[in-house]
């Protein structure tokens, strides 16, 4: 799994030109599902991000998470973190997972960042065509990989 997180001071998501969710303070986090992931990566990143001290304390040092802000998280589905660009200009996909595995692990990683977060966890709609808007705060934009464990 690959992740791209941006702290946010506000996020939303449209489908069809209609608001589908919004977060205030909190994180967006675009989210890459490949072929060979399992539970291990879900259980891995969940808690990475619950858990990423990217918020400033009284100090102004970044040394707080999401949960200790009390923020909102939202997750896009993002299969094109997943493009292979090594041959030619026009990206690979074909380590993306397939819709049958893509959606239930999605699904999964929404619900379980949620119970390792504590937090409101929103998203936008698996496969659809959606317009994101945000606001990047910092700005701060941090990328993972579940198989890399940087």
């Amino acid at each position: 799994m690959r992740v791209v997180i941006q702290k946010v001071t506000k996020a939303g998501v449209e489908i069809e030109g209609k608001s589908y969710a919004s977060i205030n303070k909190g994180l967006l986090v675009f989210l890459g599902i490949e072929h060979t992931d399992t539970g291990d990566d879900t259980e891995w990143l969940t808690g990475k991000i619950s858990r990423l001290r990217v918020f400033d304390d009284n100090a102004g040092i970044m040394n707080l998470s999401v949960q200790d802000v009390q923020g909102e998280i939202m997750v896009i589905s993002q299969f094109t973190l997943h493009a292979s660009t090594k041959k030619g200009n026009r990206p690979s996909y074909i380590r993306a997972a397939r819709p049958e595995k893509a959606i239930p692990m999605y699904e999964d990683f929404i619900r379980k960042l949620e119970e390792t977060s504590g937090c409101r966890v929103c998203s936008g709609e698996f496969g659809a065509y959606m317009s994101i808007t945000l606001v990047n705060d910092g700005p701060v934009t941090i990328s993972m990989d579940s198989k890399n464990k940087e």
